[in-house]
């Protein structure tokens, strides 16, 4: 991911970074319908975000087996916190790769900070401290991301895809997928029952 890479050697945060990126009613790939993503990087070759709100099947617990950090018998002596962590689908690019995005109580080398309060770690270091009970007060794991490449975010928000919006952890971190889309909507005061579709143009 260049774009990750880009915001490792340069210490500017780009416009975007921090944000969630809302997909309008109107969005016509259905892989984003009411999405709600957390803008990790974005600059001038491209942007990255996950998809916060659209769970996945696999529990927690289940991918540290997979990924052989933890024994099945071993994942009932995790802390409860790290039991209820509820992956999400990233997004529609590598799906295969996990990254935790989390608060900055934590950090290791290979953390990007993404705002004041939220980093992005993409390491089994901070699985292994999750399970462990020694890693961030607040985490939330995704398996693949949301990807664009130089200036096509741009023209998508220009379209009317999508809506930006200042992003809160509270948002970000709590569990209630179900409703998180309507929420962030009406945090920035929009009614979705009066919101059109289709853009106007002067």
């Amino acid at each position: 991911m260049d774009i990750l890479r880009q915001k490792r050697k340069s210490a500017t945060r780009g416009f975007l970074d921090g944000q969630f990126l809302v997909a309008m009613p109107g969005m016509k790939d259905d892989r984003f319908a009411r999405a709600v993503i957390y803008i990790c990087a974005h600059g001038e070759e491209g942007a990255m975000g996950l998809i916060i709100n659209q769970p996945q099947a696999l529990q927690f617990p289940d991918l540290l087996v997979q990924l052989g950090i933890m024994k099945e018998e071993e994942t009932i002596r995790m802390p409860p916190s790290a039991r209820e962590i509820v992956i999400r689908n990233g997004g529609p690019v590598d799906r295969s790769r996990g990254f935790v995005l989390h608060s900055d109580d934590y950090r290791v080398e290979s953390s990007l900070p993404v705002s004041e309060e939220i980093c992005l770690t993409a390491t089994v270091d901070i699985l292994r401290a999750i399970s462990a009970g020694r890693g961030p007060r607040l985490a939330l794991m995704a398996l693949g991301y949301s990807g664009w490449g130089a200036g096509q975010l741009e023209s998508e928000i220009a379209e009317n895809g999508w809506l930006t919006c200042p992003a809160t952890p509270e948002l970000i971190f709590d569990a209630d997928m179900d409703r998180k889309y309507d929420r962030v909507m009406a945090s920035v005061g929009i009614d979705l029952a009066r919101l059109s579709s289709v853009a106007g143009h002067a």
